[in-house]
């Protein structure tokens, strides 16, 4: 076990300096990002209407923020599997999400003032690394099995 630890340092090292990324996107969040929805989401968000948004500030801080979230996640993905093909599958999903997640917030920001629930959680998987929690697993899981 101890030959394992050693053999795999580098991607030991790589995942804690990743997951710790993540941490400080998390705990500075209010102070690197505009985002009013993080007050009103924590709130009972159910009975009062959207806060108001500066549409390119907000929608800035979004991309901003998914981006960062996602190239940790894909330097995690690629660390871990080391894996070209994984590392472009992941690369395409990852951008055509954002495309699809931002117009979806933007549509429901605009045309549903009662849909608070679906806007959180369109919300939720463009500021958390949400992907990379499914990707390792559902990428290990396949690797093993062709390797059978």
């Amino acid at each position: 076990m101890l030959n394992k630890l050693k053999e795999n340092k580098l991607k030991i090292f790589v995942t804690i300096v990743v997951v710790i990324g993540f941490a400080l996107i998390r705990t500075f969040e209010s102070k690197l990002f505009y985002d009013p929805f993080l007050a009103y989401f924590n709130a009972d968000f159910h009975s009062i209407p959207y806060p108001s948004v500066e549409n390119f500030k907000l929608f800035a801080g979004l991309f901003f923020r998914y981006f960062l979230n996602s190239a940790l996640s894909l330097l995690l993905i690629f660390i871990l599997f080391q894996n070209r093909d994984i590392f472009k599958f992941s690369l395409f999903v990852y951008s055509l999400l954002l495309v699809l997640f931002l117009m979806a917030f933007y549509i429901i920001l605009e045309y549903f003032p009662n849909g608070s629930w679906l806007l959180f959680y369109v919300r939720r998987f463009l500021i958390q690394p949400i992907l990379v929690l499914l990707f390792i697993p559902g990428f290990y899981y396949q690797l093993q099995k062709t390797k059978k």
